[in-house]
């Protein structure tokens, strides 16, 4: 086991912060991630809190200003739960690096990613209570960040539309046990659709406000630069929705497996208020492509798992693979065009390559 509970197998790219993906065997065990494998991504310390003490803050452009307890949270208002995949920006950072150094940006690969179901109450119903007439919603953990320029606890915003949408949780529990402390206990944010940085853990205040979120998490970083910019206050785009992506989860880059009929599977994630319509898996650089096998449908926040059977020959073989969403876009053809300074949005097409040995 690795720190807070976690597996053995997570990819640790950082023990202070503690930073860890989840290894592609887990991933591939269900569509639902279990949470000792479920990844971390932090920017700080994780803060200790008492939760008997803890209140959550909600303030800024509201009728009313309220301190609410857990306590209060769980038996004023009813319980919501929403299956949702969470996924950091700089998923798949590894392959842009490849091509290019990004210095100080850790070389996340494909498992900064995970789906779990998630129990709290609607954040629409506690900004009811407060009701607000801000155009934005922002949200500040416990976690003081000493990356930040100043040092500052993280936070980020989205815009009040989608903070009143039922699927937007204050989650207390994590595929039916309590939050783990390493995952935002005692309360975090839910953000389905949207970069996991907007989920923000160890929640402590609720600020209502005229203006997306000024903190350097949203008005410096997680935001998208030119291939020459770089980063500032205000520069380049800011980064929201999650862009469509897929992965290889089995068999794994690299893998020498027997010739013959071979299971390929993954996962494909459409993020926003798309969904995942089809995957498809060519043998041959994309000249020809078969459709895969869309697995188990969690509901409209969650990826799909797919499947498909191959044949493949002795020799070395590249999969490679592409999704499409419910708006008919589909993946960019390869990362060399995706580069950015900070590494963030890598969804290319995924390919993987295999040596199949004979029977």
């Amino acid at each position: 086991m690795t720190r807070y509970g976690k597996r053995g197998d997570m990819v640790v790219h950082e023990e202070e912060p503690f930073n860890a993906e989840t290894g592609l065997a887990a991933l591939a065990e269900a569509p639902v991630t279990a949470t000792d494998a479920f990844y971390v991504r932090g920017h700080g310390a994780v803060p200790q809190i008492d939760p008997v003490a803890w209140r959550l803050h909600v303030h800024g452009a509201v009728e009313r200003e309220l301190d609410l307890s857990l306590e209060t949270l769980r038996e004023a208002l009813p319980e919501r739960e929403v299956t949702a995949t969470l996924q950091c920006a700089g998923n798949r950072r590894a392959g842009l690096i490849a091509i290019r150094d990004i210095p100080g940006e850790a070389p996340w690969g494909p498992g900064a990613t995970g789906t779990a179901t998630w129990t709290g109450v609607a954040l629409a119903d506690v900004l009811a209570l407060a009701g607000p007439h801000g155009g934005h919603v922002g949200f500040e953990g416990a976690d003081l960040s000493p990356e930040a320029k100043p040092a500052q606890q993280f936070g980020g915003s989205i815009p009040l539309e989608k903070a009143c949408r039922p699927e937007v949780l204050l989650a207390w529990a994590m595929n039916g046990e309590p939050l783990p402390v390493v995952h935002g206990a005692p309360l975090r944010v839910v953000v389905p659709g949207y970069i996991g940085a907007r989920s923000v853990k160890w929640l402590e205040r609720i600020e209502v406000r005229s203006e997306p979120w000024h903190g350097y998490f949203q008005h410096v970083v997680y935001r998208l630069l030119p291939e020459d910019g770089t980063a500032g206050p205000g520069a380049g785009m800011p980064l929201g929705l999650i862009a469509l992506n897929s992965d290889v989860l089995s068999p794994a880059d690299g893998e020498t497996i027997a010739a013959g009929s071979v299971q390929v599977r993954g996962y494909a994630f459409a993020g926003g208020e798309r969904h995942v319509t089809r995957v498809d898996v060519s043998l041959d650089a994309g000249t020809h492509w078969s459709q895969a096998l869309l697995l188990e449908d969690l509901g409209p926040w969650a990826w799909r798992h797919w499947q498909i059977t191959v044949e493949l020959s002795p020799g070395d073989h590249e999969i490679l693979v592409r999704a499409w969403d419910s708006s008919a876009a589909t993946q960019p053809e390869d990362e060399a065009a995706l580069w950015n300074p900070e590494g963030y949005v890598n969804n290319a097409r995924p390919r993987i390559r295999v040596r199949a040995a004979p029977a």
